[in-house]
Formats: structure tokens, sequence, C-alpha cells
């Protein structure tokens, strides 16, 4: 692993999950990483000693990404550390899963504030700072388009992180910074895991013509492209998911 001179990458939530998995496989493309952690600072220390080990160059830091001091503290970290930011990767996300007609709205609010509210705020803030030739990457999920019973409030909040990807793309022209969503499939984390049996698991690895659940490695892949040579992909959302339709 080789350290970088310039390139330096923000991950939202890369302290665990897909969020660990991308900060390391960017800490091996060169970039200097920070990581991003919202309550457990020892996770994301872990990360840092992962990448710092290896020979790359990482730094954990804290904040909310739906309070927008909170996330202009950490791109201020951010700049101080590494002299600017290149790539916004905004993993970040929460899942609570549940029928339509019976959904408790104090857990859709809690949910739009983080994938909703917080996608805009980092987007708002990587938008004033991504420096000439970097990329923003948001999250979005293959239930956007699935339409999964019981996945109705989480889909409606990446249905907006899609929209508001792809008008930022356009708001970016002129100034060589791509802007896309990634949007995964059933991937094996434990956001995805939490709650589920074996059938269901096993019934949902089937949906794609691979036949198996998607590895936090394999979006971490779709992230490296979009973060380094995809300078031609832009505006649009990824579906990473195996082939699931």
């Amino acid at each position: 692993m080789e350290s970088t001179s310039n390139r330096v990458a923000l991950v939202t939530g890369g302290s665990g999950g897909i969020g660990r998995d991308v900060s390391e496989r960017l800490a091996r493309d060169g970039l200097a990483v920070a990581v991003h952690y919202a309550g457990n600072k020892g996770r994301a220390d872990e990360v840092v000693e992962e990448i710092t080990s290896a020979g790359g160059q990482a730094r954990a830091v804290g904040g909310d990404i739906s309070d927008e001091q909170e996330m202009a503290e950490a791109f201020d970290t951010v700049e101080e550390a590494f002299g600017g930011i290149d790539v916004v990767v905004n993993t970040a996300g929460i899942m609570i899963l549940g029928p339509l007609a019976d959904f408790d709205l104090d857990d859709l609010d809690r949910m739009h504030r983080t994938n909703i509210r917080g996608t805009f705020v980092v987007d708002q803030l990587a938008a004033k700072r991504v420096r000439e030739g970097g990329a923003i990457i948001n999250f979005s999920s293959s239930v956007v388009k699935l339409a999964l019973p019981t996945y109705a409030p989480y889909a409606a909040t990446k249905g907006a992180v899609d929209a508001i990807s792809l008008v930022l793309a356009k708001e970016l022209r002129g100034r060589d910074i791509t802007v896309n969503a990634v949007a995964p499939g059933p991937t094996a984390t434990p956001l995805f895991l939490d709650g589920k049996d074996e059938d269901t698991i096993d019934r949902m690895a089937h949906m794609n013509p691979l036949e198996r659940l998607g590895m936090p490695e394999d979006i971490a892949e779709v992230v490296s492209l979009l973060a380094g040579p995809g300078r031609w992909i832009n505006g649009q959302t990824l579906y990473a998911n195996g082939g699931m339709v």
C-alpha cells in the first residue's frame, strides 16, 4: 500500500460495514483517507490502524452527518490534516423496515434525517469543498426499483438520494467533479443481516443470477472505479447487485 501526496478521500460511515471496505480499498488505491464515525470512535481507530499499518495515510473524524456544523468541522479537520478533499463517499445511513400501513412515523423521521438530510448536508459541503477533478459518491439502494414489501420507508429515502445525486451532477457543470450514486443489492453487512432468518437471507441471495449475497468488497470495487478512473461516469445511479432485477 503506497501513500498518496495529493489525493484525499472522506468516507462517511467509514468505520463499519461497506464503509470500512471502501476506506481500506481507497487507501490501497493510494488515497489518504478520513474515516468518519458518528458514535464509535474505537471502530474508526481500528480502520485507521489497519490502513496506517499497511503504509497508508488515514485519520478518524467524527460528526453527525445530519448536523451541518459538526460536518463542517469534520471537513475542516480533513482539510487541515491532508491539505484538501478530492473524494467524498457518503456511505452512512440507517435502515428500518416495516409495512407502510403500520410504520412508526418517528422511525420514518429518523431515517429521513440521516438518509436524506444527512446526504444533503454532506453533498452541500462537498459541492463547496471538493477540488477540481474530484468525485462525490452517494449511497442509494437497489430496493428503490425492486419494490420489496416492508422496504417502502427505506426505499423512499434512497429514492431521494438518487434525485439529489443526479441533480447535483448537473449543478456542478464546469467544475470537473463527478457525482454518482451506488445502489447495492443485498450485501452481507450487519445492516442487512440484522433481524433476518436464514431462509430469508438464502432467498435474497438467490434473487440474482450469481446466486450469492454481495460482499462489502464488491461494493468498494465500484466506489474505487468512480473515485478514480471512471471519470466518464457522471450523473448516474449504478446498481451493484449481481444482476438482480
